[in-house]
């Protein structure tokens, strides 16, 4: 029994990438609660209302983690077609009136009394899992047209479309976006793959300028300081944040921002509130920590036994980092504006238990794959399906 023990704890190092993934989540968490306090202090009349709902989401977000972190994910490939069932159901469910709540001309969520759940944040891990068990059952057809592009192309558009129309074109194009790239790294066809990029980027700037509001927020971001008073106001005040900000910031707490000045500064926009209240560098530190996160998760992925384990790290990886360097580049005025969380730090519980379901499974695959180094490339996955 003891050795056992010893055994166990001897696998967990200090270097390994799941404690460097978890001590990455963990630090982004306790950051991210520090500063939603300052950001949603001034938010209503209940000044700990939103703090208060996000340590409730956290103790979720905690349990699905260590569930997942422990869970045998090999066993998991069997309820494959019941997770794809469930996140279409949900996905439509959301929009039915009546069902679906409607939030500023968007009907995402899901009204369950107690709480809200945002159903698209766990559509697009339902996503993830379901090419990565399709394509670890199917290799030998990846290099097939129908079977290993249109029908994967398929389950990507089935997912984005009803994404799309909530509307929620940030998340349909991320869904969108990882999608495309695990069916590249699972080895399909460049020939299939190139011509289908082009055409669903191109279908996807159609619909973005054939819609008034979001043509509109294209044309302000082309000029921030002229719509400044207008389309790109939420865009102008969080520039002028981080000019306030500085380098070391004017204080936790002692930001204008929060005091209604800058739109969901508890939510969208949190890194703003972290450039003018923490500075220049705690800005920094949280790019690094993502940065250190994505790197660990990238280096962990040389171990992966088989296809299904490698594309559901890399999915859950690319979701997590795509959508954190997204929320930055737009806060930044580097992309339009777009509502997409800040992982682990943004006001938001179903956006923070699914950033924990993926950290409970690069937690749980860090432990469970061998200690030697298996580098995956395209070739080597094409070799491992035949």
């Amino acid at each position: 029994m003891a050795s056992r023990s010893a055994e166990g704890l001897s696998r967990i190092r200090i270097f390994q990438p799941g404690v460097i993934i978890l001590v990455c989540a963990v630090s982004l968490t306790v950051f991210g609660v520090s500063v939603l306090f300052s950001a949603s202090a001034h938010s209503g009349s209940d000044p700990y209302f939103f703090i208060r709902r996000q340590f409730m989401w956290l103790g979720i977000a905690l349990l699905v983690g260590f569930f997942l972190s422990l869970v045998n994910l090999d066993g998991l490939k069997r309820f494959a077609w019941p997770a794809l069932a469930v996140s279409l159901a949900g996905l439509v469910l959301v929009l039915i009136p009546g069902i679906g709540v409607e939030v500023n001309g968007a009907r995402r969520w899901i009204d369950l009394g107690f709480m809200r759940v945002q159903v698209s944040e766990f559509a697009k891990l339902g996503l993830v899992f379901t090419l990565a068990c399709y394509f670890g059952a199917n290799q030998r057809a990846i290099p097939s047209f129908w079977a290993g592009f249109v029908l994967p192309c398929a389950y990507i558009g089935l997912f984005a479309g009803l994404i799309f129309l909530e509307p929620d074109y940030g998340t349909a194009a991320l869904c969108g976006a990882v999608g495309l790239t695990l069916l590249f790294l699972a080895g399909v066809r460049l020939t299939y793959l190139v011509p289908m990029c082009m055409a669903a980027t191109a279908a996807f700037a159609l619909a973005v300028f054939t819609n008034p509001l979001r043509r509109g927020r294209i044309l302000s971001f082309m000029d921030i300081e002229g719509n400044r008073g207008d389309g790109a106001y939420q865009l102008w005040q969080a520039i002028l944040a981080f000019g306030t900000g500085g380098t070391q910031g004017v204080g936790l707490g002692n930001g204008r921002q929060q005091m209604a000045f800058l739109p969901e500064a508890h939510t969208d926009f949190i890194f703003a509130v972290i450039g003018e209240e923490l500075g220049f560098f705690a800005t920094t530190v949280v790019l690094l920590l993502f940065l250190v996160l994505f790197l660990a998760g990238i280096w962990h992925l040389r171990r992966a036994p088989n296809m299904y384990q490698y594309l559901l790290v890399a999915g859950a990886l690319l979701l997590l980092s795509v959508q954190a360097l997204i929320n930055m580049a737009v806060v930044t005025g580097c992309l339009p504006t777009k509502g997409l969380s800040l992982p682990f730090i943004s006001y938001g519980g179903s956006n923070l238990v699914a950033m924990f379901a993926i950290i409970g499974v690069l937690v749980n695959t860090s432990l469970s794959w061998t200690k030697s180094p298996i580098r995956h490339s395209r070739r080597r996955l094409k070799e491992i399906a035949a």
